[in-house]
């Protein structure tokens, strides 16, 4: 059963022009992982600062293996580095349509 992933940042930088090449970089690649579905990124209206990325994956263990892979974990931890604090993410499962 694919499920979906939503993973949350708060962008407090000074420099964003570091960050959003990682993030493309990171996208980019886990549209390369096995199971990786789709996924989008959004930026909230009330608190620009604050981003979420939705993205769906035919199953946890798919996205686990990216998650817990040393190729993203490099690239999140230049992310982290940058916006100071830890990037959240969380798994969820469809329980009615």
């Amino acid at each position: 059963m694919a499920v979906q992933v939503i993973i949350k940042r708060k962008f407090k930088v000074d420099n964003p022009e570091e960050l959003i090449p990682l993030l493309t970089e990171l996208r980019i690649r886990a549209k390369d992982q096995p199971g990786y579905i789709s996924g989008e990124t959004l930026r909230s209206l009330d608190n620009p600062e604050d981003y979420l990325v939705f993205s769906k994956w035919e199953t946890a263990d798919d996205w686990k293996k990216w998650l817990h892979s040393k190729e993203r974990r490099d690239i999140q931890g230049k992310v982290d580095s940058l916006i100071g604090e830890k990037t959240f993410h969380e798994i969820f499962e469809t329980v009615s349509q």
